[in-house]
């Protein structure tokens, strides 16, 4: 007879926390890895109905090279776009540069008025600031370099990246199928058929949305004569896909140019304008086109963002949601792992009904 032995509880949760300790210092030593291979995984998914159409006329591999010529021709467009509108800003810059430092004065002045601070009291403050932005300079550069320098390379290997996958997809799907026995071969294809729709819908969801975003963006910003309203609008929809902090950022841009081009009233308005905006994404845009798709509740959604941000910087930011939703399916589908699934979840149990179970488990045990 086989001995089970049936370790301590603490010694189980030593061995998950230990695991993934393990597990998440792999996904960040490997970035530079593990980060292509699952943006390019990603639209390999998005890209693989087109492929399906285009192949039932030209073999596979003619088929991918179109699809995925196809997609960079629209994302060099958009860059076209953003680089021709940064190359007008660039060539206004000393202006704006100038109007800010004079913006930057008068508010130097009159928070030395209002809080009875000399002026040369602020201004050493004002130096001291700039002295270690000098100091930290050199690390800035070569942080710039770095990130610069690793978007060229993955700019060059994602295409690659994304043409193999889709070429060995049929391999993968097999060498998936054959990790597990006969018996749950079902599951596996369902949890693969779920998870793909699931990614096909929140990233198409995520660009129509973003679409809308930039539409309602471009338009406020129009309205208010703000200057480069088209790049900033783009910018802002752009930025707005990274959950939390983009909008944040999204929303500094141009009230930064509203200061310096206009009346600081304008920034107000700016300010109004995107809490509309973030109004109307968050409670129509998001709920019908992206959440519909990915079903994670808000707490769990912060969560993984810092950590993916603590993890992968932005793009960890970016790919926090869909990878999670997919561990969500995973967990849905797996027996042990149903709890933690439906914690990940956004279905909200019923308080009510809680307490009437949680009561009639004590009457149980207490007749028992």
């Amino acid at each position: 007879m086989e001995k089970t032995t049936n370790l301590p509880f603490y010694l189980k949760v030593s061995q998950i926390i230990l695991g993934l300790v393990a597990f998440f210092f792999v996904l960040y030593i490997g970035q530079d890895i593990i980060i292509p291979l699952i943006y390019a995984t990603l639209i390999a998914i998005l890209l693989n109905p087109l492929v399906n159409k285009l192949q039932r006329k030209m073999n596979r591999a003619l088929a991918i090279l179109i699809a995925l010529v196809l997609a960079m021709i629209f994302v060099g467009l958009l860059v076209y776009f953003i680089s021709s509108q940064l190359s007008m800003l660039s060539d206004s810059f000393p202006q704006l540069e100038q109007k800010f430092n004079l913006l930057f004065k008068q508010v130097t002045g009159w928070f030395a008025d209002q809080f009875n601070v000399s002026d040369k009291k602020v201004q050493g403050w004002v130096d001291n600031a700039k002295a270690d932005e000098m100091k930290n300079s050199s690390q800035l550069i070569g942080t710039t370099l770095s990130t610069i320098s690793g978007m060229l390379i993955m700019f060059f290997l994602l295409p690659v990246y994304v043409f193999m996958v889709l070429f060995y997809k049929p391999l993968l799907l097999s060498f998936i199928s054959m990790l597990f026995p006969a018996n749950e071969h079902a599951t596996v294809v369902d949890v693969l058929t779920e998870t793909k729709g699931l990614i096909q819908k929140y990233l198409v969801g995520l660009l129509l949305e973003a679409l809308i975003v930039a539409i309602l963006n471009t338009a406020g910003l129009l309205i208010l004569g703000i200057q480069y309203a088209f790049l900033l609008g783009v910018l802002g929809a752009l930025l707005n896909m990274i959950p939390y902090i983009g909008g944040i950022v999204a929303t500094a841009l141009p009230m930064i140019i509203a200061l310096t081009t206009k009346e600081p009233v304008y920034a107000l308005y700016v300010l109004f304008l995107y809490i509309l905006v973030q109004f109307i994404d968050n409670n129509f845009l998001v709920p019908k086109i992206v959440a519909s798709k990915v079903q994670i509740n808000a707490l769990v959604s912060i969560v993984v963002v810092l950590i993916g941000g603590a993890m992968w910087g932005i793009p960890g930011m970016f790919l926090s949601i869909p990878l999670t939703a997919i561990v969500k399916v995973m967990f849905d589908r797996i027996e042990p792992l149903k709890p933690w699934g439906f914690l990940l979840g956004d279905t909200m149990p019923s308080i009510v009904k809680w307490k009437y179970s949680r009561r009639k488990k004590l009457d149980n045990i207490k007749s028992t």
